[in-house]
């Protein structure tokens, strides 16, 4: 069975960094492509950002030139490189991926950034 394995997830001052991984197992098939949404205590879960299997990448406004997108396609493992972090990025953060046209989510990992 697909599963996707997370970590990097912390407590972290405003203006400090944390990188998120996100491993794919389970499967052999290609990978389409890979995301990181997050969810803040009584809000929507929200997109951060997304790298499809031609590399292009998408970034929520919120968080584009501060957080980084990519993906090492031998290790079958997306990360997340968040810098300059605010106290609004914290959240639950969820990575997910797409194999053989079905969605593949991770159990979520804990960002808390501090004032």
């Amino acid at each position: 069975q697909v599963q996707l394995v997370e970590s990097g997830g912390g407590l972290v001052q405003a203006g400090g960094s944390l990188r998120l991984s996100c491993a794919v197992s389970g499967s052999s098939f290609s990978i389409n492509s890979m995301g990181w949404y997050r969810q803040a205590p009584g809000k929507q879960r929200e997109l951060v950002a997304t790298i499809i299997n031609g590399g292009s990448t998408n970034y929520a406004d919120s968080v584009k030139g501060r957080f980084t997108i990519s993906r090492d396609n031998a290790k079958r493992t997306a990360y997340l490189q968040m810098n300059s972090l605010k106290p609004e990025d914290t959240a639950i953060y969820y990575c997910n991926a797409i194999l053989f046209a079905r969605v593949y989510w991770g159990q979520g990992t804990q960002v808390t950034v501090s004032s």
